[in-house]
């Protein structure tokens, strides 16, 4: 467990200093930072070459964490993540205490409840959502494994998690579903 520890604790040396990581979720490998810094998430977008603000997934460790980054938390989201049988990113209204580019146009917010032993100690010992985003340029195919990242992305980030580098971590990413302020609720990715 002494390399685990190790690296959650690189891991977050470098988001707290504002650096962006490449690290293994509990999908995909993926591109973090600090949700709630502005500058760290411009530089994620710059590194994915990603020009819309507000298409990341704030990635926390626990439902409860929800209402600290939320105007509302309907129990209908707190079923669907309970109750989900896979990782699954909701779309909430009304973000806030995060950083302004975390949000989109609209003011809404993307939020994932890890369940990935890693990522759940990565938030948990960062006290903060992760931002994150899959390890690929904006546009190109999402790798589903750590050999088909490109250089590029690697040599961009800041700190690179020497954990699951070796294996395919899931074959797709996240669904993820919008809940209106009416309630109602749509599919924007299964």
């Amino acid at each position: 467990m002494k390399g685990i520890e190790d690296e959650i604790e690189l891991a977050v040396q470098a988001l707290r200093k504002g650096k962006v990581i490449l690290y293994p979720t509990d999908t995909i490998w993926g591109l973090g930072c600090d949700a709630t810094n502005s500058k760290a998430v411009e530089r994620l977008f710059r590194i994915k070459r990603k020009k819309e603000q507000g298409r990341l997934i704030a990635l926390i460790d626990s439902p409860a964490r929800l209402s600290n980054y939320l105007s509302e938390v309907p129990d209908l989201a707190l079923d669907l993540i309970r109750y989900a049988a896979n990782p699954i990113s909701i779309v909430f209204p009304l973000g806030k205490n995060l950083a302004k580019n975390m949000l989109g146009p609209d003011g809404s917010v993307c939020f994932r409840v890890t369940n990935d032993p890693f990522c759940i100690a990565l938030v948990e010992r960062f006290n903060k959502p992760v931002a994150s985003g899959s390890a690929n340029l904006s546009g190109q195919p999402t790798p589903l494994f750590y050999a088909a990242i490109s250089s590029e992305i690697i040599l961009a980030v800041d700190h690179v998690v020497k954990l699951n580098q070796d294996k395919v971590l899931s074959t797709k990413a996240t669904s993820i579903i919008r809940l209106e302020p009416d309630g109602q609720f749509s599919i924007i990715r299964t």
